[in-house]
């Protein structure tokens, strides 16, 4: 693959150009704050129901799995569809899904119903991220980084806050107090339907502005492959050392450390916060030095922290995860832009494609790593994540795009 092909790739097409629509990037990103806020309160909840009904580390990462595998098979198919048939109010539609499978998980009493309630969840994920995505870069005005960069940041700081509401409603009064972030599912229904009313507008504009636009920018399918399979093995060297992190970093410090199961989730938020900070972060540094340094740099410059992990006291081990959280969260949204930039006409399919790689490697690894944690000790499993970032070397083949300059906004 060669650097030629892909150095003239620019951001959206310049139909899409014009002013960048702020109020309808922030109800995406508090949308998606919410709505990963809901999907965090999860894992937040392992030890809790470990301890209530006796689980295995097995059944914990078959709990993670259901739903990450919900939310990730059905993503690109919703963004395909959403980029032949868009829906203005799926998104709100979407949310009910996650309203139901709130309300069933506060109230499920054994494991069957515990697997359909986040499955129930997952559905409402599956729906909300690749439309959701879409939605943001229409209202970017042609700037795409700062557009992805708000939809996502608002996503991983609500993976921060959900533990540790986890920590101060759920933990302290139990299973049923899940069912107090019902509410955050019906705010967000609330605004997402706003939002659906100006989707609603711009639909016919985007008919009319894209088809030409699009026609003109094909990229040899051979090379767009190839940059698409080194993104998607970034995606996987991430996302499995994120899974580690967010299922099992808990259990990790009450164990190695005898720290109280609300310490460890205040530990969590740490790590969580830190990686929403990472995804701003990298947004902007996207812009300013070109998506592959960014890329690179998330991925191996997160590596010397996650290796050092195993080997820290209490107070270094929290450091250390709070700078590879930083790092390694910069390279998302870059990743996400970079491969929508290849494939400008299917950018609801492509980012289904991503966000559910996210969901499902994700799903995949906690299982994988329950697992092997049964067989051998989450100390262990923690030794072999710290060297997953290393796999991050792969971007050096990546060619370098730097994003386009885009037209002045509108007056």
């Amino acid at each position: 693959m060669t650097t030629g092909a892909f150095d003239k790739i620019k951001a959206l097409p310049t139909g899409m150009a014009g002013n960048t629509a702020f109020s309808i990037l922030f109800i995406m990103g508090t949308c998606h704050l919410l709505n990963d806020m809901i999907q965090s309160v999860i894992p937040a909840l392992y030890p809790l129901l470990k301890d209530k009904y006796d689980f295995s580390f097995a059944q914990i990462g078959v709990i993670t799995l259901v739903f990450q595998l919900t939310s990730s098979v059905l993503q690109p198919f919703v963004g395909r569809y959403a980029d032949r048939h868009p829906r203005p109010y799926s998104l709100a539609t979407g949310m009910c899904f996650t309203l139901a499978g709130l309300l069933a998980l506060a109230f499920a009493s054994d494991f069957p119903l515990l697997l359909l309630s986040v499955a129930l969840i997952g559905c409402g994920s599956s729906i909300f991220h690749p439309e959701a995505s879409r939605v943001a870069q229409l209202a970017s005005g042609g700037k795409k980084s700062l557009a992805q960069s708000i939809f996502q940041v608002g996503g991983n700081g609500g993976s921060a806050i959900g533990p540790l509401l986890a920590a101060l409603i759920v933990l302290p009064f139990g299973q049923h107090a899940v069912g107090w972030f019902a509410l955050a599912a019906l705010l967000a229904s609330a605004l997402l339907a706003k939002a659906g009313n100006w989707y609603r507008r711009m639909l016919s504009n985007l008919k009319k502005q894209h088809h030409d636009a699009f026609a003109a920018r094909a990229y040899p399918k051979s090379a767009v492959r190839k940059a698409l399979a080194i993104l998607v093995l970034m995606i996987f060297s991430k996302y499995f050392f994120n899974a580690c992190m967010t299922s099992y970093f808990t259990f990790y410090l009450m164990e190695k450390f005898n720290v109280t199961m609300q310490q460890s989730q205040f530990c969590l938020f740490a790590y969580l916060a830190a990686f929403a900070a990472g995804t701003l972060l990298g947004g902007f540094l996207g812009d300013r030095y070109g998506r592959k340094y960014v890329i690179l740099f998330s991925i191996l410059g997160a590596a010397p922290f996650a290796l050092a992990m195993p080997y820290l006291n209490l107070f270094w081990t929290i450091a250390a995860a709070i700078a590879a959280g930083l790092i390694i969260a910069s390279a998302f949204s870059a990743i996400v832009v970079y491969a929508t930039d290849l494939m400008p006409d299917k950018v609801g399919m492509i980012a289904g494609v991503f966000f559910g790689l996210m969901f499902g490697l994700g799903g995949i690894g906690s299982a994988f790593f329950g697992w092997i944690a049964d067989l051998t000790s989450i100390e262990f499993i923690f030794h072999v994540s710290t060297w997953l970032p290393l796999l991050g070397i792969v971007a050096v083949w990546l060619p370098d795009v730097r994003p386009a300059k885009t037209a002045a906004p509108a007056r």
